[in-house]
Parts: structure tokens; sequence; C-alpha cells
């Protein structure tokens, strides 16, 4: 069986996991999905109740997670049209095992299956714009760490890698932890590869990018608004 809910939201009926989609177990993607859908909703839902943010972010929910759930019930379908047995279908998973054996189709069908090559549109910008956040190695002034241990409180971090102090998000400093570090080597996503490290990442509490730049990119407050509520009144 394939099956996915036309919307995940209807007023305050909001959809997760299985009750939003369902297909063959294999490659183990469901349990996978559904967590996402539950870490992707649950820090927008604590905002919009207490009312740090508008309603609207909840519609961000379907935008994100619609597309990624049926694209995993489009491969389950291929994968399922594999195990089935005849000739051509033979042909067919021979014709897979030969491209499986070089390493880029190796690589993308990993990532989709692992949902690391997962990307949100969130507009133009840098390459991590959207996609996951790797997990660095981190130095700081309280000694090394890896980036995901900031997430661990599902707050927003704002990660400057640039000068200290160089980002200023005081109308934010309620809701974002902003933490100093730095990182020596170069930063690998899947399927993209090497990116260009930026001077400041802005992760989400689901671990994606809000927004990647430097000083000279004046989109830092529109994410933080986008994303975490309008700035604090002085």
């Amino acid at each position: 069986m394939t099956r996915q809910a036309a919307s995940y939201r209807k007023g305050r009926v909001l959809l997760a996991g299985d009750a939003a989609h369902v297909h063959y177990p294999v490659g183990g993607q469901g349990l996978n999905t559904g967590v996402q859908d539950a870490v992707n909703l649950g820090w927008k839902l604590a905002q919009v109740v207490k009312g740090t943010s508008p309603e609207d972010l909840l519609d961000t929910y379907q935008a994100e997670r619609h597309p990624v759930a049926a694209r995993v019930l489009h491969n389950t379908m291929a994968q399922t049209a594999l195990t089935r047995s005849d000739a051509r279908i033979d042909a067919l998973r021979g014709t897979m095992s030969e491209l499986l054996s070089m390493d880029e189709p190796r690589k993308r069908i990993a990532a989709m299956i692992s949902g690391l090559d997962i990307h949100y549109d969130l507009g133009e910008g840098h390459p991590l714009l959207g996609r996951r956040m790797p997990d660095l190695d981190l130095a700081t002034a309280d000694g090394p760490l890896r980036a995901f241990t900031l997430l661990h409180q599902a707050r927003p971090v704002l990660l400057n890698l640039g000068e200290p102090g160089g980002f200023d998000i005081t109308p934010w400093a309620d809701r974002v932890l902003q933490v100093d570090a730095k990182y020596a080597g170069a930063w690998e996503l899947p399927v993209l590869g090497t990116v260009t490290a930026p001077a400041g990442v802005l992760i989400r509490p689901d671990g994606h990018v809000a927004w990647a730049g430097d000083l000279t990119n004046p989109g830092l407050p529109g994410a933080l608004t986008t994303w975490f509520g309008p700035p604090r009144a002085a």
C-alpha cells in the first residue's frame, strides 16, 4: 500500500508519521520520515502556542514535509518493484546493481534513503540553505564540541564562525542562542560535496539551516523574523 494525505493540516488538526503517509517498509524509511515530521512540527507548534510566532508558521510544515514524504513513497514503490521476479525485473535489477557499483549513483541513492539529502526550498542563497547542518567538530572558548550538541535544548542557534561578536542579534537574544566558534577543514555535504564555509549559520531547532552568509548579507534579520518571530522591542 502507498498512501499520502493530501493535506497535513486542517485547522487545529495536524497529521504526522503514519497518519500522514504509509508505504511498504523497504529501506526502513518510515520511522525516519515520521520522526522528521515530528521534529519539523514540534518547535513550530511550540512557538505558535507561546505566541512567539504567528500561526502561519504552521503552514511551512505542509510545504516542507509533504514533498519529502512524496519522494519517499516514490522510491519505496521503485524498490518494491525490484523485489519482484521475472525476466524484465531481473534485467532491471542487474542494471541497478551495476549503477550502484559506481560512487556517484551509490552516494545519491544512500543520501535519498537515509534522508541526508533533504533540501527545504527556502529561496536563493548559500548551498547550505534549507539543508541539514553538518555535525562539525567545533572549537569554542569553552572547549571542543560537536555542532549538534548545540541543538539538544531545541533552541535555534546562530553559529558565528567569523570574528567574535560580529553578528548582533540582540532583539532575538531571548530566543536564539549565539555561539562563537572556529572550524578547520572542508564542509562536506551529502550530494553537494564540498561547499564554501560561511561566516555565520542560523540553525533551526530541527537541524536545518535557515540562513547562511556573512556581514555583507542583509538577510539575517529577515530569517530571524520569519522563523523565530518579530524582534523584541528595545
